[in-house]
């Protein structure tokens, strides 16, 4: 089969590297992609929203499955373009991306469907906000409503910070129209932790556990990120939590989109704050998340293709997903400056090397080639992934790869699965 991806970042790397694993896939192309992935698969230079070029594409090579890996074309709608022509394509319908592509609808969905979710207000006026803000004090979570690249959150401490965060989005518009309206909502303390299924509509499959680290640096401070990090299992979900996470947050939203008119198909996403054993949510996303792909594919037994055609064809109930049970952990090593202004175009060293340890893979995030070498190209370099018998050796070896690795200014954080490991029986 004829496969195309439609993205460039680590997610995508760690798609064409499974998918390169199965027997069943003759040839993976990906658009934009990177040096990475380059090695895996045609990369074509189509804009990831050129749906027209995309189909053009997809009918002359004959293409038989379409992924999308990145939330943007599919709040554009790129699933409904594709399918009204009779393409086969994993991914939510625009509707159904809504969950993610607007946080207000979110919020209200979850509230229609008595999903848990951490109290909020919704705002389109700055004064209001400010108003809203000062009334209840701080901690305090601003979010823009529509897509900001994994930076649209912010967590305030203080009434300052949370008054600064509405002017950057809604004065400054340092997200543009994704701050037209903001969503103001109360900050749960807790552990986070991600928790992604794969669903056609009707049946549910979880995947293994996962929890990122969003914050650049270590001990999760700074502002917020794409993730620096990601591990799984996550010791924090246990099998009785999973159970009760699948009853009351994912089933209800599968079957909540269905009630009001939309099938809903493809990966979800959510993103959870444990409090008391009890999951919140605090944000759906429609597609593999990323950096917790690459650990969560790490640990995938199954053919991933066998999944991606069961989840466009409705017919998951067929599968039996599974997995190994070692634990993995992906390392993001990003560009100096990251996730505000970065540098380009700096060459990478090393990468053989890293990429050569047992149980490593160096999935590239943000890379090109230039004279035949390759270079930094984004915020998110690498992913840094090693999978061991448990989080502690799997941390360790991504850990000995990185030290292998140089490129100018190369930042990553140090204590990634930290909470595992304190987790951990001693």
């Amino acid at each position: 089969m004829k496969v195309l991806i439609v993205g460039g970042g680590g997610r995508e790397h760690a798609i064409a590297w499974k998918l390169s694993q199965s027997q069943k896939v003759d040839k993976i192309y990906c658009t934009p992609g990177n040096a990475g992935i380059a090695e895996l698969a045609e990369c074509i230079q189509v804009a990831p929203d050129d749906f027209d070029a995309l189909l053009d594409f997809v009918r002359y090579e004959w293409i038989d499955l379409t992924i999308v890996g990145p939330e943007d074309p599919l709040s554009k709608g790129i699933v409904d373009v594709f399918e009204k022509e009779g393409r086969r394509i994993l991914g939510p319908s625009k509707a159904a991306a809504m969950l993610e592509s607007s946080k207000v609808f979110s919020k209200d969905f979850m509230k229609r469907h008595r999903i848990p979710t951490a109290e909020y207000k919704v705002f389109s006026s700055y004064i209001h906000a400010e108003d809203y803000v000062r009334m209840v004090g701080a901690p305090i979570v601003v979010k823009a409503d529509g897509l900001a690249a994994g930076k649209g959150v912010i967590v305030a401490s203080t009434v300052d910070e949370a008054i600064d965060a509405l002017r950057l989005i809604m004065k400054n518009r340092a997200f543009g129209d994704a701050g037209n309206r903001v969503v103001v909502e109360k900050c749960l303390e807790g552990e986070e932790a991600s928790f992604m299924v794969f669903t056609d509509g009707e049946t549910i499959i979880p995947m293994v556990s996962s929890q990122d680290h969003k914050r650049v640096f270590d001990g999760d401070t700074g502002p917020n990120t794409g993730g620096m990090g990601a591990y799984s299992p996550a010791p924090v979900i246990t099998p009785e939590l999973e159970k009760e996470i699948i009853d009351i947050v994912m089933r209800p939203t599968i079957e909540g989109m269905k009630s009001e008119g939309i099938k809903y198909k493809g990966i979800l996403y959510a993103g959870l704050m444990m409090l008391n054993n009890k999951p919140s949510v605090l944000e759906f996303n429609c597609r593999l998340g990323d950096p917790e792909t690459q650990p969560v594919l790490s640990r995938l037994s199954t053919d991933f293709l066998d999944i991606c055609l069961a989840l466009t064809d409705g017919k998951l109930s067929e599968l039996d997903v599974q997995w190994k049970p070692e634990s993995a952990v992906c390392v993001v090593v990003a560009a100096n400056g990251y996730p505000g202004k970065y540098q380009k175009g700096d060459v990478i060293e090393g990468l053989d090397k890293a990429k050569n340890l047992d149980g490593v893979t160096v999935f590239h995030a943000g890379t090109a080639f230039k004279d035949d070498r390759v270079v930094t190209n984004g915020g998110r370099v690498l992913g840094v992934t090693a999978i061991g018998e448990d989080i502690g050796a799997a941390k360790d070896k991504a850990y000995e790869a990185i030290n292998l690795l140089h490129f100018k200014g190369m930042h990553y954080r140090r204590d990634i699965a930290y909470r595992a490991l304190k987790a951990r029986p001693q």
